[in-house]
């Protein structure tokens, strides 16, 4: 009998604890098979920090280093530094990079560290409550703006690809979803860029990845999936932001 699907040896057998419908496991999914499709496994350091993604250890089948909220590019720094021959990453979400450990993600990339970041946005504060992030959208509801988030009062979204884009240190700046077959395909082939960049020796890279969060947003994991096609990549277009050509 011939085999249709294997799943990853970068995934253990642990059940998750994400929501139903949220995509975390699928973007996990895709950051094991890229690993082992790399022949990375057995040398690959990985730093997730608090929030939903705090986990993450459960389910890699590789080292994995739990660092302080925002804090994951700094501990990945020290791992890199200490073990330069190693793939080093950070997994991490909005709240955690954009707002919490918005110094820190800027200057390791200011730095130019060798290290990738997996940046999974989905527009809220998932683990913590439902609270506003910086990337939550103008009018969208939340925990702590129930009334929508006022612009006038919190300011725009911010946009994490295009300012990390601006920085000279960052060589690969791509943000992708995976809200659909077609985007789930696409979202591994920037991963697996992300790494080939970083074993080239080329500099940091940001892989942003538009999430849903079906609890958070008070929706069905069905029409999550629609809201973030239809809300979020109007205000956070997909596409490639940076390359290592444009770096030099």
């Amino acid at each position: 009998m011939s085999v249709i699907f294997a799943k990853s040896k970068g995934l253990t057998d642990q059940e998750t604890h994400y929501c139903p419908g949220c995509t975390h496991g699928i973007i996990q999914r895709l950051v094991a098979e890229v690993l082992e499709e790399l022949g990375l496994l057995g040398d690959t350091i990985g730093c997730a920090a608090v929030g939903c993604s705090i986990l993450t250890y459960n389910y890699l089948n590789i080292d994995m280093i739990e660092s302080a909220h925002g804090r994951a590019p700094a501990v990945a720094t020290g791992a890199k530094r200490v073990h330069p021959n190693k793939t080093v990453f950070t997994y991490q979400g909005d709240g955690d990079l954009a707002s919490i450990g918005t110094a820190e993600i800027v200057h390791v990339a200011h730095r130019g560290e060798k290290i990738t970041t997996i940046f999974v946005n989905n527009a809220i504060y998932g683990m913590t409550g439902g609270q506003m992030a910086p990337t939550t959208l103008p009018g969208q509801k939340v925990t702590t703006a129930p009334g929508g988030r006022d612009v006038a009062h919190s300011g725009m979204p911010l946009k994490v690809s295009e300012m990390i884009a601006q920085i000279p240190g960052a060589v690969y700046v791509e943000r992708v979803s995976v809200h659909n077959p077609r985007a789930v395909r696409h979202a591994k082939k920037a991963i697996r860029k992300g790494f080939e960049y970083q074993m080239a020796g080329k500099g940091f890279s940001l892989i942003e990845v538009l999430s849903t969060c079906p609890t958070g947003w008070g929706l069905s994991p069905v029409d999550s999936l629609t809201w973030l096609q239809e809300n979020m990549i109007p205000y956070y277009p997909l596409g490639v932001f940076k390359t290592p050509e444009e770096a030099k």
